[in-house]
């Protein structure tokens, strides 16, 4: 199944300050755990990750610094700002009523079909 790029749009914002909020992390990291978190059904290209990454730490959400590890290359790290965790809550807020709504309207229903509008058939 491919997910609509309006949904991983959407859907973007939330998903990487959560992770964040797990603990700071580096860009291919956060791919990966895009990839874990979603069963491999959301593939995030480096094209995605580091423009949003860019946008929250301007906006004050995220903060970087280059750190090495031992043998490896240096890599940019990210962490949560607190500014970032209110507005992670705000999404959290926002995504738990999409979901409900959502939840509501599937609830209980049969198998999709098209039904014709009444008068119409």
């Amino acid at each position: 199944m491919k997910v609509a790029k309006d949904l991983v749009a959407a859907s973007a914002t939330p998903m990487v300050l959560g992770i964040l909020a797990e603990g700071e992390s580096y860009g291919y990291a956060i791919l990966r755990r895009i990839n874990e978190l979603s069963g491999g059904e959301l593939d995030w290209t480096e094209g995605l990750l580091y423009p949003l990454l860019h946008r929250l730490e301007r906006l004050g959400h995220l903060e970087s610094s280059w750190q090495s590890v031992a043998g490896e290359r240096k890599r940019k790290y990210y962490r949560i700002t607190d500014r970032g965790l209110a507005e992670l809550a705000d999404q959290r807020r926002q995504w738990d009523t999409v979901v409900g709504a959502l939840k509501e309207i599937w609830q209980d229903r049969a198998p999709l079909t098209a039904q014709p509008l009444e008068g119409l058939a």
